[in-house]
């Protein structure tokens, strides 16, 4: 069996603190975790780390693409090394949930995100694995008083500090949960991280 953990995100140094990037967050705190690193590989246009999870293959991938053609690095991936859908796991950013909370799930709608829609034409079916880390919404600061931000604008730039801290502890959560993951048990780990308290 061989899995695959996408972090989605932008290239480049002046995209790395956006909170459009916080896929690439994750991949990278897992990598270290795991202590391997990313290498360029332009078959698949994107940044690969490889190991091996309990006798299984285990890839991580940083798509170079840009957010919006996500779907053609991953797509390019898994045809290679015939991964399934069912077999990957998406982490993305997400408007509809605040910082600090971060869900997993199997298939549904793409919400708007561009990343995950390229995702669902190159692999032709929405029944992939994403882990959603919330970052809030604009709408949220003009509600306290700040002014009103497109959103293009607000996934393009940096959280404010304390949302960093909760989107760091919600990073945490899920790197927490994917032992029980990548095993198998789906069901115990949306348990324990839905379950905590955000």
């Amino acid at each position: 069996m061989t899995k695959l953990i996408v972090g989605l995100g932008n290239p480049g140094d002046e995209h790395k603190e956006d909170r459009h990037n916080a896929g690439f967050w994750f991949v990278d705190a897992l990598a270290k975790q795991l202590n391997i690193r990313f290498e360029t590989e332009k078959r698949f246009q994107g940044k690969v780390a490889k190991t091996q999870w309990h006798g299984q293959d285990l890839f991580l991938l940083k798509p170079n693409t840009y957010m919006n053609l996500s779907g053609q690095s991953v797509g390019a991936l898994c045809r290679f090394h015939k991964i399934t859908p069912q077999d990957v796991l998406v982490v993305q950013d997400e408007l509809d949930l605040k910082p600090g909370t971060a869900r997993i799930k199997l298939g549904g709608g793409t919400g708007g995100h561009n990343g995950l829609k390229d995702i669902q034409a190159h692999l032709s079916t929405p029944e992939y694995w994403r882990l959603r880390l919330g970052i809030g919404h604009p709408r949220d600061l003009a509600a306290e008083g700040a002014r009103t931000m497109d959103v293009a604008d607000y996934v393009l730039r940096r959280p404010l500090q304390a949302e960093q801290k909760q989107i760091d502890a919600s990073i945490e959560d899920g790197l927490r949960i994917l032992p029980l993951f990548l095993k198998g048990d789906t069901q115990t780990a949306m348990l324990e991280l839905h379950s905590k308290t955000n």
